[in-house]
């Protein structure tokens, strides 16, 4: 997995996104998404977007700034995906693909998130804005 210093959190069309600052391979462990782990009641009173539903009883709060994976943008063609590592639940972002210095790193939010919170106010990932 990379450290934190090899990200750089920039202003994106889509808010704040998350680049890399070194290349990195498809396969690999880019960042895990970390937070306080709260029981989903509690969790969907919350009015934040950064809640990651590990199970039936537990999600992630991903809110908190030194949470750096908070920051990776919604894409409909990512570059990296969230993977759910169930024996340790867990979540991190992996490499879909090679990922040059500079890019910015996405993820596929989900059929859900994109339609409750994206879909009404049109999506402004690369790949829908070109």
């Amino acid at each position: 997995m990379v450290k934190k210093s090899d990200f750089k959190v920039f202003k994106s069309p889509t808010g704040l996104g998350l680049k890399t600052l070194l290349d990195i391979k498809k396969g690999d462990e880019i960042l895990e998404y970390t937070g306080r782990r709260v029981p989903n009641e509690k969790a969907n009173e919350k009015p934040n977007r950064y809640l990651f539903e590990l199970d039936d009883k537990v999600t992630i709060d991903g809110s908190a700034h030194k949470n750096l994976a908070r920051y990776i943008n919604h894409a409909c063609k990512p570059n990296a995906e969230a993977v759910h590592y169930t024996d340790e639940n867990r979540i991190y972002i992996e490499a879909l693909r090679n990922i040059k210095a500079g890019e910015e790193i996405t993820f596929d939010y989900g059929e859900q998130h994109f339609d409750e919170y994206i879909k009404p106010k049109g999506c402004r990932c690369t790949t829908c804005q070109k």
